[in-house]
């Protein structure tokens, strides 16, 4: 399974599933990332935590821990 932490910095990719319960998925999916979507990845802060992606025409920032919720093809 790869997922959004995987996606190299320049990338386009699309969400297949979103991983998680509850309240933590539903924030995801309150932030734009829903199945289907393309995401941009623009750049990853230098310790690695968070990064900063493209979703529906707008800039968002996401931690690693969610990233890992976010399974891609």
């Amino acid at each position: 399974m790869k997922t959004l932490r995987d996606a190299k910095v320049g990338s386009t990719v699309r969400v297949v599933k979103l991983h998680g319960e509850g309240a933590v998925k539903r924030r995801i999916m309150d932030m734009g990332i829903t199945k289907g979507v393309d995401v941009f990845v623009r750049k990853v802060a230098p310790l690695g935590d968070p990064i900063e992606v493209n979703i529906r025409g707008y800039e968002l920032s996401v931690r690693k821990a969610d990233c890992e919720m976010i399974e891609i093809d």
